[in-house]
């Protein structure tokens, strides 16, 4: 890596140190006009886009880093798919949800966002086979056994979402009664 490349590295840090982000993405925006597929400057850039309200220029920049690096890591397309599942983009998020899977089948927030925007594309049964994933993976997450819960009792399946309460009541107790109040089901 080119000296000048670590030198505005530092300097981007620095920036951030000091809480000045628009700082930050300016030297970022410098790192990518010298090196436009530098994968640190577009996803530090991207980073700050998205932590400063500008989901379409993150969405921009994580594409861009995806499209130049397409097998770099998982984390990646799991962070394209997050963007764009914020941005109700659901099935962009979920087909970089299924990029991000394939590099890494056992990245447990990627079955959890797949299985969100699927559940809200109305794909329901492919929504459960995604959050059970995210459950077997994660088990002692309450959020994948709540949206799991919530598409059971969506397609009418009581005794699955009962059975769910009755789990979540073991380690979250109130996520359990939520779910109680949500869908009517009483899970005793």
């Amino acid at each position: 890596m080119p000296l000048n490349h670590w030198r505005l590295r530092l300097q981007a840090m620095a920036w951030l140190l000091a809480g000045r982000r628009e700082k930050a993405e300016a030297v970022f925006g410098r790192m990518l006009e010298i090196w436009p597929t530098d994968a640190y400057a577009l996803s530090s850039r991207s980073f700050l886009r998205a932590q400063s309200g500008r989901g379409d220029a993150a969405i921009e920049d994580a594409q861009r880093l995806v499209a130049a690096h397409p097998a770099r890591g998982a984390g990646d397309w799991f962070n394209l798919g997050f963007l764009l599942d914020a941005a109700r983009r659901d099935a962009e998020a979920v087909a970089a949800f299924e990029r991000a899977l394939a590099l890494d089948p056992k990245f447990d927030r990627a079955w959890y966002g797949m299985g969100l925007a699927l559940q809200r594309q109305g794909r329901q049964e492919e929504a459960l086979a995604a959050l059970k994933r995210n459950t077997e993976l994660q088990p002692m997450s309450p959020y994948g056994w709540y949206h799991l819960a919530r598409v059971h009792a969506d397609c009418q399946h009581p005794d699955e979402a009962r059975r769910i309460i009755r789990h979540l009541r073991g380690f979250e107790p109130r996520i359990a009664e939520q779910l109680e109040r949500e869908t009517g089901l009483l899970a005793s």
